[in-house]
């Protein structure tokens, strides 16, 4: 069932220019917040410690008895946010790799399918996973113990063990950071007033007011983002929203999505026309700011234009994505979205040019906003497989062929748009069980 509330980060902006003896206060514990945080990557960051960042407490009581917070004057409202800001980092890193794990025990064309089912075993195993990475004796629930022994008998066992070790080796990395640009604040560091928040500093019982450009104000934690050069700081604050559905949303539409035209509906319907246009002229602005800067960057060249010209654009292109979607929705009425995977990019050194243009596409942006809209209005998103989505006919099924943006059908002989070609395709898949994944995004999917 569709969610009745979404999770949501609504921002506060600071009104005026932060004075600098107050953002020199904020940025004091943004540093002391990176220390704390590079100090849990590597204390905790390692194979060693994997069973002890679940659920963390573990080392909450460690980070409290290594004096860290005395020696850098931290408030403990913030030394605790940034441990626990740290083992999220960790343990998403975690889950990352075993993901990218199981991809490559599902590609190994050297394993026997007997191989696998005791590799995936011990993966989903925590306490085994962690026994064999630390080399430990293995202690396994009495329910589990039999299947355990089921599943050694006919494998080598040992290889296999090395094999899990050497990949967590390579795909494992130290997390550490350089940036100290925010800090998480918990709502007894806080307080709103005057029009502003008033936010603790290292000192105590003393406090710095930002005056905000609202009036809202909130009672949960709060992420603090520090911007130096503009004297000004943003304000993260995740919200419950309810789902607003609308009862005429009752259409089921398919889209094909594109690198010049945004999305393309089953119905003919062109959005984002301009899209094309607008990515471009990125890809050209940074493909031109970067050999400018190679060619210069033995003296030693700023690249503080060249950032702040990317971000406008970047921001323009962001603007004008989120301006066609909500047109989309508002004019194709759906309750109902089936969209194709996105193409992923090729492997190293394979189609360098194509992966450049996939990567500049915005394609993760675009998903994660279609995614994020849906779920406000309610609309149901899923993916379809896209294997030959474009050469097929949506007519007979026969695969055909398509010049630059005609689609034709040697078999039936139907000739078409080959963009909505392929988003009848993909409806009709959506339609007939085809899908990878329903979705209710930002939460996760099936």
């Amino acid at each position: 069932m569709l969610p009745d509330t979404i999770c949501k980060t609504v921002r506060q902006h600071s009104r005026g220019k932060v004075p600098p003896e107050d953002m020199e206060k904020l940025q004091e514990i943004a540093e002391a917040y990176r220390k704390v945080k590079n100090y849990v990557y590597q204390r905790y960051g390692g194979i060693k410690s994997l069973a002890k960042i679940y659920p963390g407490y573990t080392v909450q009581n460690e980070m409290t008895d290594s004096g860290l917070r005395t020696q850098l004057g931290l408030p403990s409202v913030y030394f605790y946010l940034a441990i626990f800001d740290a083992l999220g980092d960790i343990k998403a890193q975690w889950s990352q790799v075993k993901n990218s794990m199981l991809k490559s025990i599902r590609e190994n064309e050297g394993f026997m399918p007997e191989d696998r089912h005791y590799l995936r075993f011990v993966m989903r195993a925590g306490s085994l996973f962690e026994a064999v990475l630390c080399n430990s004796r293995r202690e396994l629930p009495k329910e589990m113990q039999g299947q355990y022994k089921a599943l050694c008998t006919g494998v080598d066992r040992k290889r296999l063990d090395r094999y899990l070790c050497r990949q967590v080796r390579r795909k494992l990395r130290r997390l550490h950071t350089e940036k100290s640009g925010g800090f998480a604040i918990a709502e007894r560091a806080y307080r709103y007033a005057d029009h502003g928040i008033y936010i603790s500093t290292m000192e105590k019982r003393r406090r710095v007011f930002v005056p905000l450009t609202d009036e809202n104000t909130y009672k949960k934690q709060l992420y603090i983002k520090l911007f130096p050069e503009k004297s000004s700081i943003e304000i993260d604050i995740p919200v419950e929203a309810r789902v607003r559905r609308n009862k005429e949303f009752e259409a089921v539409i398919g889209l094909s999505v594109g690198m010049w035209q945004l999305f393309t509906s089953d119905t003919g319907r062109i959005y984002g026309e301009q899209f094309g246009c607008l990515r471009q002229e990125l890809e050209t602005f940074i493909s031109r700011g970067n050999r400018a800067y190679a060619k210069e960057k033995r003296n030693n060249p700023g690249r503080q234009k060249y950032k702040a010209g990317k971000d406008r654009l970047e921001a323009g292109l962001h603007t004008y994505i989120n301006q066609e979607i909500n047109r989309m929705l508002q004019a194709e009425k759906p309750r109902t979205v089936y969209i194709p995977r996105f193409p992923q990019s090729s492997p190293k050194g394979a189609k360098g040019k194509v992966n450049y243009s996939v990567t500049l596409w915005q394609k993760g942006y675009v998903r994660k906003r279609l995614r994020q809209k849906c779920l406000e209005k309610g609309i149901e998103l899923a993916e379809v497989f896209g294997n030959n989505i474009s050469r097929e006919c949506s007519r007979c099924g026969s695969m055909g062929a398509y010049e630059k943006d005609t689609f034709r059908c040697s078999a039936c002989g139907y000739e078409d748009d080959k963009k909505r070609n392929a988003a009848i395709n993909v409806k009709r898949r959506g339609q007939s069980g085809q899908c990878i994944g329903r979705e209710f995004m930002p939460y996760g999917s099936k």
